[in-house]
């Protein structure tokens, strides 16, 4: 794939996820969205496990794993609806996607000319601080033009 390509990809995907930033600062109820929704709406365990067709008991325990992170997805997403509600998923980047892989060649880019830096130094032919960051800058930007399937090897 192109680094055209790979670079629209990732302004698209990031141009997709930022209405979820704002998002991620928020934390989730203690008690979890399942368990706080339907007091919220007044039913109580047994009503609404009728209403989803499970037990009592089935309810509970789910209504505790999401609370304790360990509900899958596809039954809150079941519980969500028997609310309701939808469940909206998403992974949101720390930090900006364009940001990971430019570091990432930038990385892969100063040590591979540190590498031939010492090499040369070696030989009394250490070049010059600012050579050497204009070779990093020309490595980085030909990494970035080249597979990006090859920075994270």
């Amino acid at each position: 794939m192109s680094s055209e390509l790979n670079q629209l990809r990732l302004e698209q995907v990031q141009s997709a996820l930022s209405g979820y930033a704002d998002l991620v600062k928020r934390q989730p109820p203690s008690r979890g969205w399942l368990k706080l929704i339907r007091e919220a709406l007044g039913r109580t365990e047994r009503q609404q496990a009728e209403r989803l067709g499970v037990s009592g008991a089935t309810l509970h325990k789910s209504e505790q794993s999401e609370a304790d992170d360990r509900i899958s997805l596809g039954q809150l997403r079941k519980l969500a609806d028997g609310l309701d509600c939808e469940l909206v998923y998403a992974l949101v980047p720390r930090r900006p996607l364009t940001d990971v892989v430019q570091e990432r060649a930038r990385t892969i880019a100063m040590e591979e000319v540190a590498s031939v830096a010492h090499t040369m130094g070696l030989e009394d032919q250490r070049p010059s601080a600012e050579r050497l960051r204009k070779q990093v800058e020309r490595r980085t930007e030909e990494l970035l033009r080249g597979r990006w399937s090859k920075l994270w090897r």
